[in-house]
């Protein structure tokens, strides 16, 4: 059995073990006998997608410098499979194959100049992009970044990025990363990276460029709002992300997570046996802060979540029609006793993020005060690819505890805190709806009908001059919603 052979027979060896075993003497490569035993054990593919296939070889045999290695074709049709079969909605067939075949075409090479897993990865790349923001094909270096980033440890600059149009868009920098201190915003646009343009780069490209060892600096330009495009040098780093910070504001205790890896579930538990030691029977509210968080893992959010509720739902996930539901629920004890709370999110809070404040929110746990939420209401789910790589693949949607997709929605704050130039007409400001190739949303805005402050008119907390702490302080403080809001809303509001 060759080498390549071993590695399928790893990755499937649940699912496809035998199948693998058997075509071993065939002249097939060993993709393709995966390919041929999913043809073998599942519907057939329509013969119009067949045809596209088809199409999609066509540029394979004129681009490729070996076009006799079939082992990388064959990997894009099991890829594609694997697309087909799983993603959230169903799939133009016509629409994909014509994004994999302008990967290749676009690069302007010439015919049988490009090595066969390049020009598949190229294909790939473009071809997932063109499904949504959030799915994507990553290489083996990629691949094995991921489990970086959920263990809670990576190298780079700290920053959660995404395309916007031709550039890239800050998420939101990571709390106490070398992007947080050096200045950078959520809603930031970057331009170049050390004088090279984005524009016409894929974020795969632009990650790389990113890279680079510990200590090593980088330029990047920047574009914001009322200002001109400047410079800002970060110099990179090991990111150790310490998931849960705390502390505590008199009777009250305050707990920033913020993202959600594999270390939120026991940081939560420490930080409130923590707060607990240090305030006793004094303690009169908590305060989650999920501002910028752009998300992590399901489980850890589900985790964070049941930690405070006695019972329900807290989300559920549905696959394409609404298949393969899959329901979370609380179990009983809550760590603080139905002791007060409130959760903290803006623009920049998103997905896992938007899963605890709903949750908490719909079972009125919390009062969840700040700006609507990102709206990142898909799960994407890292499928292994054979001999290296995987596609990262929207496969589901999330729905809250009162069976509403989170999708280009997010959530609605109780109270929305607004600053004297609203945040929410700030261009900067953009959300998962306006992400191009977004998800639509399935339900309607609530967001007019809601409360609002201003943040200037709450008491400002720390060196930071944190206004909207300084909301939620007073808030727990007030005893009530209605209490504080007679103190705080605008006359006419309340």
């Amino acid at each position: 059995m060759t080498q390549a052979s071993r590695a399928i027979a790893g990755i499937f060896m649940i699912s496809f073990v035998a199948l693998v075993i058997t075509a071993c003497v065939t002249d097939q490569s060993a993709i393709g006998r995966v390919v041929m035993a999913l043809n073998e054990n599942s519907s057939p593919l329509p013969q119009s997608t067949q045809q596209e296939l088809l199409r999609f070889e066509e540029t394979y045999n004129a681009y490729a410098q070996d076009a006799s290695d079939r082992e990388r074709l064959d990997y894009f049709n099991f890829a594609y499979r694997r697309v087909r079969a799983s993603y959230v909605y169903d799939v133009d067939d016509r629409a994909l194959i014509d994004a994999a075949i302008a990967g290749v075409t676009d690069k302007s090479h010439a015919p049988n100049s490009v090595m066969s897993q390049i020009l598949v990865e190229d294909a790939l790349h473009k071809m997932l992009k063109a499904l949504d923001p959030h799915s994507s094909y990553l290489d083996a270096e990629e691949f094995r970044d991921t489990f970086a980033n959920t263990k809670g440890e990576f190298g780079g600059l700290g920053i959660q990025i995404t395309m916007d149009g031709e550039l890239v868009k800050v998420i939101s920098p990571i709390e106490g990363t070398p992007a947080e201190r050096a200045g950078m915003l959520a809603g930031d646009l970057i331009t170049h990276i050390d004088t090279i343009p984005v524009k016409g780069k894929n974020l795969r490209e632009v990650v790389r460029l990113m890279r680079g060892k510990a200590g090593d600096p980088v330029v990047l330009t920047v574009r914001r709002p009322n200002a001109d495009d400047f410079d800002m040098r970060i110099v990179r780093d090991i990111i150790e992300v310490k998931s849960v910070r705390f502390s505590v504001k008199d009777d009250i205790g305050y707990i920033r997570i913020t993202r959600f890896n594999e270390k939120t579930k026991s940081g939560i538990q420490e930080a409130i046996s923590a707060i607990k030691d240090e305030i006793g029977q004094r303690l009169n509210g908590v305060i989650i802060d999920l501002r910028n968080n752009p998300g992590g893992l399901l489980n850890q959010s589900v985790s964070v979540a049941d930690s405070f509720l006695e019972n329900g739902k807290i989300v559920a996930i549905k696959g394409r029609d609404g298949r393969n539901e899959r329901s979370y629920y609380a179990d009983e004890g809550d760590l603080i006793d139905d002791i007060p709370m409130v959760i903290l999110v803006n623009q920049g809070s998103a997905s896992a993020s938007e899963i605890v404040a709903s949750a908490l929110q719909y079972h009125g746990r919390a009062i969840v005060m700040g700006n609507r939420t990102f709206g990142k209401g898909s799960v994407q789910t890292i499928m292994p690819m054979p001999l290296e790589g995987a596609l990262r693949l929207t496969t589901a949607l999330y729905y809250s505890a009162s069976n509403q997709t989170l999708q280009a929605l997010g959530v609605t704050p109780d109270i929305i805190v607004i600053q004297d130039t609203d945040l929410e007409s700030m261009p900067n400001r953009r959300r998962e709806a306006d992400l191009p190739g977004a998800i639509p949303a399935q339900n309607e805005d609530e967001h007019a009908s809601k409360p609002r402050i201003s943040e200037s008119a709450c008491p400002a907390i720390g060196e930071t001059n944190d206004h909207i702490l300084g909301c939620a302080i007073e808030y727990l403080r007030s005893g009530n919603q209605e209490a504080f809001l007679k103190r705080y809303a605008p006359a006419g509001q309340g």
